[in-house]
């Protein structure tokens, strides 16, 4: 069969993993996959059924037997003709199914395509076609959750209300343009408020929201600083589960950065335990601090490492010194357990917080993962977003532009050209209005047949 016989632009790819498995999937999407469903399995299998089928080569011999599942346009994930063939997941297999497909007409997907497709046929939105790919590369069930939340579209029926009402309150303000301002009746002043007012409120609730689920799909860097043998790795250890630190009496064993992901409640955190801080003569510790400190500047929260039985030491107030200002930070003191009749125990003192715990026996980890969630703005609710950083920023940006509206309400045509701008930020959260090389950005990261 000929390029010529079939419709122009036809995807298709591999769309489970790379490598042996017991079923393996190739995907095609396009117009009129008729054609190019009978020449393969050499019929058109019935829409929505699994149909049991040969795969043929172009000489119709059998290259492998399975599953095949024909979803017409527009009753599909892409909106086109979709055709899904499911047989053994061999890597040799898959490649010869795909190649063949490639022979009779249809070329390789771009990573995201087939999402993108969708999206572009308008069966998501550009929120929920991101939240695909958030789904398939969430790590925790906290945060898969979330992104099946924003996939079935709750985020986006939020940012919608929202615009909504920002549309509503636009209506009114330009309508008052017209008016000299004696002609504006009171009530009409006093609704114009009260929405205005009722806006900033939802959006606040729903920034709130997508900052939590953002937390969830990113997760936080956490870096743990202190001087040599404060017990670091042991309690870099004790969080992980598992050693992953080389643990000594001897101080300076760290000479790298160890990173080790974690999960709390069902946030990742990425916890990075480094070179004692002080000073070294040792040409390879000295390089281990120094990427101490190119860590830090990275960091969302740095948990400060003291020893319990000598306190806060004059070395100790120096890494403090050199600490970055803006970062949250707890001070730890370890090895309680060496104390007499001392327990584990949280002190706030003039918003500093200090926690006393031991890495060696576990006590008091409970009291700092609690504390570590908070310092890091988690709260648990219900209803959370997953959120991406376009999202926050963009949810920052309108509530930005509905504060200056706010500022501006004595000069309706000031006022409504922030609420146009606060809605056009919302909007391009959805896709409603979004530059074309930002979609481009989005759909690259998807995996190949997505």
């Amino acid at each position: 069969m000929s390029k010529a016989l079939l419709k122009p632009d036809v995807i298709a790819a591999i769309a489970t993993p790379h490598g042996q498995g017991g079923i393996g999937v190739v995907r095609l999407s396009g117009p009129d996959l008729s054609l190019l469903a009978q020449t393969l399995i050499g019929k058109v299998p019935v829409p929505r059924h699994a149909t049991y089928a040969s795969f043929l080569d172009e000489h119709g011999q059998v290259m492998d037997q399975g599953i095949a599942l024909f979803f017409p346009a527009p009753h599909s994930y892409t909106g086109e003709d979709t055709l899904e063939l499911q047989g053994h997941g061999g890597t040799a297999i898959l490649q010869l199914v795909l190649h063949r497909c490639l022979e009779i007409g249809a070329r390789f997907a771009q990573p995201g395509e087939f999402t993108q497709r969708a999206f572009l046929n308008e069966k998501l939105d550009l929120a929920q076609a991101e939240s695909v790919a958030d789904l398939i590369a969430a790590t925790t069930s906290q945060a898969a959750r979330s992104a099946m939340r924003s996939l079935q579209g709750e985020f986006s029926q939020a940012i919608h209300h929202l615009v909504s009402g920002l549309v509503s309150l636009r209506m009114l303000v330009e309508a008052m343009l017209d008016f000299p301002e004696e002609e504006i009746d009171t009530p009409d002043v006093a609704q114009r408020d009260a929405r205005l007012d009722a806006l900033r409120k939802e959006l606040e609730n729903i920034l709130s929201l997508a900052q939590q689920g953002s937390l969830l799909r990113e997760g936080a860097h956490i870096v743990l600083v202190g001087q040599p043998n404060v017990g670091k790795s042991s309690l870099l250890n004790k969080l992980s589960g598992e050693d992953v630190a080389l643990v000594s009496e001897f101080p300076g064993t760290t000479r790298d950065l160890i990173r080790q992901s974690i999960q709390i409640n069902g946030v990742p955190l990425h916890i990075i335990d480094t070179a004692g801080l002080h000073e070294a003569e040792d040409a390879v510790e000295q390089m281990g601090i120094a990427r101490t400190y190119g860590a830090l500047n990275k960091a969302d929260a740095i948990l400060v490492l003291l020893d319990a039985i000598h306190g806060m030491t004059k070395n100790d107030q120096k890494i403090l010194d050199e600490l970055p200002l803006e970062i949250p930070r707890l001070h730890v003191f370890n090895k309680v357990d060496l104390l007499n009749h001392q327990h584990a125990y949280i002190s706030e003192d003039n918003g500093e917080c200090h926690i006393y715990l031991s890495a060696k026996t576990g006590e008091g980890l409970e009291l700092l993962r609690n504390k570590l969630l908070s310092m890091l703005g988690w709260h648990q609710e219900a209803g959370i977003f997953m959120a991406r950083e376009r999202h926050i920023h963009a949810l920052l940006d309108a509530r930005n532009h509905l504060q200056k509206a706010e500022g501006e309400i004595k000069r309706p045509e000031l006022c409504a050209e922030e609420l146009r701008l606060a809605q056009e930020g919302l909007n391009s959260i959805t896709g409603k209005f979004s530059a074309d090389d930002l979609l481009g950005e989005i759909f690259s990261r998807f995996c190949i047949g997505k």
